[in-house]
């Protein structure tokens, strides 16, 4: 297996922990105190479990051991309310993950989105939409004329649901494309 640095891990990163299972890393945060040495505050979750560990700690030099995790490309079904169904494009199988495996895709992706899903050993664990997506903004108060020059922002509703901050000059109706990895706004798309 290959190792990484606690350093270098990110959202998404999955590795074996003190062999209590697999585990993939939801948030995590640089720490350089004031004083003592930097270290990596991170939340992680058991891919097969779900079991939360929340404020695990490394020194960035920690090596890590990092697991086999399959990723293929599906997309997107439905949902029948408790599961959520995903085919394979290329032989039409289907699978279905609970909305603990799918709930921070779900702000991203509608039906009939490619999505790339993780699976470890052969089972499914979780989903990740694209890095970019664009999606039809539903809900916001009226832009106004003239508020393109500050760094104002308002909150914005996306067709999936998801809420995030934009600029005061984004109207309802308008796509906006979106960074699914930081939830930000980054260009209104014309189309």
């Amino acid at each position: 297996m290959a190792a990484i640095l606690a350093g270098d891990i990110r959202k998404g990163t999955t590795f074996e922990y003190n062999g209590k299972g697999v585990y993939t890393v939801t948030d995590f945060q640089h720490v350089k105190p004031g004083k003592g040495a930097a270290f990596v505050r991170a939340t992680l979750k058991n891919v097969v479990t779900g079991q939360v560990l929340s404020d695990v700690t490394f020194n960035p030099s920690t090596k890590l051991e990092t697991a086999q995790v399959e990723t293929k490309k599906m997309t997107y079904s439905y949902t029948d309310g408790d599961f959520y169904y995903f085919m394979d494009p290329d032989t039409f199988e289907m699978i279905t993950l609970s909305l603990d495996q799918v709930q921070d895709a779900l702000k991203y992706i509608r039906e009939n989105d490619i999505v790339s899903v993780k699976s470890l050993n052969g089972t499914p664990f979780s989903v990740d939409p694209d890095n970019f997506v664009e999606l039809k903004v539903t809900e916001c108060e009226p832009g106004v004329r003239g508020n393109t020059a500050t760094n104002a922002t308002k909150y914005a509703t996306v067709e999936t649901g998801a809420q995030l901050l934009v600029p005061m000059f984004i109207n309802e109706g308008e796509i906006i494309r979106i960074d699914t990895r930081t939830g930000e706004y980054m260009a209104r798309v014309n189309k």
